[in-house]
Order: C-alpha cells, then structure tokens, then sequence
C-alpha cells in the first residue's frame, strides 16, 4: 500500500526526471541548432511574375486520449502495473507545466475530473470519479488480466480542457475474448436500450438511444453529471477518446427524462466505434455498451468492417453499479 509520503516522493521523482529530459533536448538543440526546412518552390504566374503561398493548411486536430503529455500536462501514475481483483487501488497525478501536481481542477459535467478505464479489447469498462488529496488522484477499480487503457477527463485551473491516456498493465491469467460485432441494442440489469443514427467521417451525427424496461419506455430518468446520460465512444485499435456532447440538460424546460437520450458528435475516420451510455433510474447508474460501424463522408463502410450501419441484433453487454 502507498503511503502519501511515498506517492509524493515518487511523483516528485516523476517530475524531476522529466525536467532532467527536458534540459538535456534543450542543451542538445541548441548545441545541433535549428534544422533547416526546406525552402518552398516559388510559385509563377504565367508572366513569370512571383506571387505570394497560401499558408499551410493547420494540422487536423488530435483526438483525446491518445497522448500522455499535452500542453504541458502529463498524466502520472503512481505504478504502471498492478495486480488482478475487484478493488484495486490505483492512484495518479496530472503533472502540470511548472512541474509539479496540479491541486486546482474546474469542475465539468458535476466533477473535477472523470476516469474512464478500458481494457484493451473492449472486453471491461469503469468510468469513475477518483477523489483528490495533496495533487493525488485516487480510486479502486475492480481490473482484469490484460492492458487496460486509462483516461484522465480534465481542466486544470487556468488550463485548457484536456483527455490524457496511459496505460496500466494488469498481471494474471489473460484470457483474450474476440472482436465486438455490430450491435445496436444492450440489454444491461433488465434494461433495453437501443441505438438510433449513423456515423460517418467528418460528418456530424445524431445519436439517439431510447431506454426501455419491460418493453414500456422509462420517462423517468434521473440527471447524471449534468445530463439524462453520459456517452463515451472510443475508436477500435488506438482507442482515440471523442467526445459526445448531450442534447439539452435537465430543468431547461425542453429536454425530457427520456425515454430518448440525444447526443451528437463527429467522428475523425471511416472504421469501427465502440460507444457506452451511462444512464441512471432508481438511483442506479448502468452501463450500456455498443458497437457502430462509421462509414465515409460519401457513406461508404470502411474497408475490412462491418458492412453497413444496420441495426443488429446481437445484443451488447452492459454494467450497474449504485450512484
């Protein structure tokens, strides 16, 4: 067990190697000095007259979660690996730019900072809210053997918005399971819920998920972090984290306690999703899980997945837990 003297003198440790790094790139870029781009090719016109280059275009932007360092701020784990159980406890720390750990979070959708735990198949899924004490983050998870990718949901006082991921080696008996198929409707503690809309690369989508109970429609959800529910959707093979953004909020006079649950979002490429609905009645938050196929622009499917973005019939598998 980590005492919090020992979890303060390994971050500091942390943060230390990382300025050590940091100092030497610096002396060693100046001591190489600037690495010279080459020069564009000036552009004629047809009398030979120079005129001027249109700026390159800006980088598309990166999706969360797949970078440990951002802007200055990179999530830290205490210990990268641990073993299997139901309760383990796994403690963290959002290094800031002046490198040492942040104390100050803006709260977002009810909470200072969300963390969502996916095993690297897909085959488990925690989102769960760590508690903070001296710049360290920390909560139990019930883990698996295998590698499980963890996201960091934040923003720091004064900083930007940010998703960092890092991953966390589980030790045990791995037992692999097989990729998810298409599935538009999860079954999860005597709930269905269903999965209306269709991805497609760069393109805008609406995403409606309707929650039943007995085959009546529920009317009567109950707010969870801010929403009638919270959606993730992780991107197969990088596991790249989008962020879906709620139709409406509770008390707006508008939005309705369901039985329909809207979102909307954009996805960056063509390929395989994986999405989870957290939603809340009777004072139970449960989790229901999908699997879409996002097609392109032009509304093809990707090469190599799931034809088409029908409505299948495998039922996904969901989770509950008290709130």
């Amino acid at each position: 067990m980590n005492t919090p003297s020992g979890t303060t003198a390994r971050l500091a440790g942390f943060a230390a190697v990382a300025v050590a790094v940091f100092a030497v790139a610096l002396l060693v870029g100046r001591a190489i000095g600037p690495v010279d781009e080459p020069e564009a090719e000036p552009v004629h016109d047809t009398h030979g007259e120079r005129i001027s280059l249109e700026p390159a275009p800006a980088a598309e932007e990166i999706p969360g979660g797949l970078m440990t360092s951002q802007n200055g701020y990179t999530l830290a784990l205490t210990e990268n690996r641990a073993d299997a159980g139901s309760a383990v406890p796994v403690r963290f720390a959002i290094i800031g730019p002046d490198g040492a750990p942040v104390t100050s979070y803006d709260v977002q959708h009810d909470k200072q900072l969300h963390l969502i735990a996916v095993r690297r198949d897909f085959s488990g899924f925690q989102h769960v809210h760590p508690t903070l004490a001296e710049g360290v983050w920390g909560v139990d998870l019930a883990l698996t053997p295998g590698t499980w990718r963890l996201f960091a949901d934040f923003k720091a006082t004064d900083g930007p918005a940010l998703t960092l991921g890092t991953d966390l080696e589980v030790r045990g008996g791995y037992q692999p399971v097989p990729p998810a198929e298409e599935s538009r409707t999860a079954t999860v503690g005597g709930y269905q819920v269903t999965l209306d809309g269709d991805l497609a690369a760069g393109a805008d989508a609406k995403l409606t998920l309707r929650v039943s109970k007995d085959g009546e429609p529920v009317t009567d959800l109950q707010p969870y972090l801010g929403a009638y529910g919270h959606l993730v959707a992780l991107r197969s093979g990088d596991l790249a984290y989008l962020h879906v953004h709620p139709d409406g909020e509770p008390g707006d006079g508008t939005t309705q306690p369901g039985p329909d649950v809207v979102f909307h979002t954009s996805v960056p490429s063509a390929g395989t999703y994986h999405l989870y609905l957290d939603f809340q009645h009777d004072g139970v938050v449960r989790t229901a899980a999908f699997t879409v196929t996002a097609g392109d622009a032009a509304g093809g499917t990707a090469e190599g997945t799931a034809g088409g973005s029908g409505h299948g019939e495998k039922h996904g598998e969901g989770s509950e837990h008290g709130h």
